[in-house]
């Protein structure tokens, strides 16, 4: 019973991470957590593996629609990768988070959460419709930051962060990049969110797993639900109004917050 569901979360997760781009550890670990129990240290480790492949089969797809913005892609990786590989190495010098120090973490993460979940509906319900689609000249316009600096500072905060907790890659990342981007259609901003999550979530992943902090087997089940779940989310997202993906989204947000201040 227990295989099925875990296979199921994972197609349920898979699902909204296509539709929304959030749902890799701001649902996956507290899900693990809280409704099947799994130890903290194992629930982070798994999932960002968990994360990586399944975001991995939604880039893949979003990929062949040609809707991944690559250059957005690739300038905040030069931000989270580098942050991702210093906080592993403290934390293989370091051993394990003090426990005092990691409640700290998700509990600003959590507050910063319902704080973002709150910006998030407020939009949906009186911010303003962008364009599903844009003219070449337009979309290149939109993929350009004001100041470089500040997705590169935005990536190696996410890096930092997603190698501790498992969580933001999505749950902040959709958010900050509507802010950063506000031109760019919102398919387009899920998609550069799932792709530049994939190789932050990968060398995180394979981090904990050389701490031992990886449940193999259950990586296994979460991805037989996952991977279709993710392909049907990201055929979907293109049919999906923004105002419902938003409403969803801030929904997601305040759910994952309250989940991370409970801890």
């Amino acid at each position: 019973m227990h295989d099925l569901a875990f296979i199921f979360a994972g197609f349920f997760v898979g699902l909204v991470v296509g539709l929304t781009g959030v749902g890799g550890g701001s649902l996956m670990t507290p899900l693990l957590i809280f409704g099947f129990g799994i130890k903290p240290h194992l629930a982070i480790g798994t999932d960002l593996l968990f994360a990586a492949f399944t975001k991995l089969g939604g880039t893949v797809s979003m990929a062949r629609r040609r809707i991944v913005p690559w250059r957005l892609v690739g300038t905040l990786s030069l931000g989270s990768i580098p942050a991702s590989l210093v906080t592993l190495y403290v934390l293989h010098r370091l051993g394990p988070a003090n426990p005092s120090v990691h409640h700290a973490m998700t509990l600003t993460l959590g507050v910063a959460l319902l704080l973002t979940a709150l910006a998030t509906l407020y939009k949906a319900v009186r911010g303003k419709q962008v364009p599903r689609q844009l003219a070449s000249e337009q979309l290149d316009a939109a993929t350009r930051p004001q100041h470089l600096s500040l997705p590169l500072l935005f990536g190696a905060v996410i890096g930092t962060l997603v190698t501790l907790t498992s969580v933001g890659a999505g749950a902040i990342g959709v958010m900050a990049l509507m802010l950063l981007y506000p031109m760019l259609p919102l398919p387009r901003i899920v998609a550069a969110d799932i792709a530049y999550a994939v190789p932050l979530t990968m060398v995180a992943g394979l981090g904990h797993a050389s701490l031992g902090s990886v449940d193999w087997p259950l990586l296994g089940k979460l991805l037989v639900g996952s991977l279709p779940g993710i392909w049907l989310g990201s055929q979907l997202v293109h049919k999906t109004p923004d105002r419902f993906i938003r409403s969803l989204l801030s929904v997601l947000l305040a759910y994952a917050g309250f989940k991370l201040i409970a801890v």
